[in-house]
């Protein structure tokens, strides 16, 4: 994810938009005050396992401009698991919707395996929204605006993941612009490249799983020293529901589902494995803003 993020402002500034002026119209824009506090509560499914957790954060600025930095509580999770732990209790989650501030994601292999999941998800809806701002393309119901990336993002922590990349393009769609509500609905596919640059680390892993070139792939050291190698097809689709008054986000689902194959693998190489077999990952994600 930091060098997606690093990618992505470089896509920009290359394609003239990091030095755009934003018109008012634009119905995605985020008004920020210094000191404003959120509370979301977010909701997940992970193949069939669910948890509840809550961000509660506050707007600050910087040099760059405005951000919201987010603290977490309240796992709850079906079935249990252990509570969150001290470190986790104090880690702080930067995030921006300022578009003269660029998004930072902060090191992975620092959040207990636990907190990879809420951390990049928020992230995900925070980036995605403030690629849509930043382009100011999306102004009017209806408005779609299309994004070649390709570049592979990165969820690995060198610890239990070692191996995690996706590569994806971008498909926005400004659904509605409702004004008796006061609320715009915007539409992000992730959707896969023409070409994906994953990295394939085995030759077994090239042929392509769901009808299109493989976008994801991960390794995972497992308890026992072996590996479990997996390769497929990932998409997203996001839908939120936004504030015409400061642009702020009230509610947002994501819909992921991955469909891989796996095998479990002795060596580091991945080429002595056992049985391939497929193994189908649907996630779903909301947050909704509380107060």
């Amino acid at each position: 994810m930091p060098k997606l993020l690093t990618l992505i402002i470089l896509f920009f500034s290359t394609a003239g938009l990091m030095a755009q002026t934003f018109q008012p119209a634009n119905p995605l824009l985020r008004h920020y005050r210094e000191g404003e506090k959120m509370s979301y509560k977010m909701k997940a499914v992970n193949e069939g396992r669910h948890y509840e957790i809550a961000a509660d954060g506050v707007v600050k600025k910087d040099a760059s401009g405005y951000f919201e930095e987010y603290a977490w509580s309240q796992l709850n999770t079906d079935p249990p698991k252990a509570t969150l732990t001290g470190a986790s209790l104090a880690f702080r989650q930067p995030v921006t919707l300022d578009p003269n501030h660029p998004p930072a994601m902060p090191d992975l292999s620092k959040v207990e395996p636990t907190m990879i999941g809420p951390v990049t998800d928020l992230m995900t809806f925070y980036v995605d929204l403030w690629l849509a701002e930043k382009t100011g393309q999306l102004l009017h119901a209806g408005d779609h605006f299309y994004v070649k990336h390709g570049n592979p993002a990165s969820w690995a922590d060198g610890h239990y993941v070692l191996l995690g990349e996706d590569s994806i393009d971008f498909d926005f769609t400004l659904k509605d612009v409702n004004q008796t509500d006061n609320t715009a609905t915007l539409i992000v596919r992730h959707v896969v490249p023409e070409k994906p640059q994953i990295k394939i680390p085995a030759e077994w892993m090239r042929a392509p799983v769901a009808g299109t070139p493989n976008n994801w792939v991960q390794i995972q050291k497992m308890p026992t020293g072996k590996f479990l190698a997996a390769v497929g097809k990932e998409t997203f689709d996001v839908e939120y529901k936004l504030s015409l008054a400061d642009g702020k986000i009230l509610s947002a689902t994501m819909d992921n589902p991955v469909e891989t194959v796996e095998r479990e693998c002795s060596d580091a190489g991945l080429t002595q494995c056992g049985e391939q077999r497929p193994h189908h990952i649907l996630r779903q994600v909301s947050i909704t803003l509380l107060h």
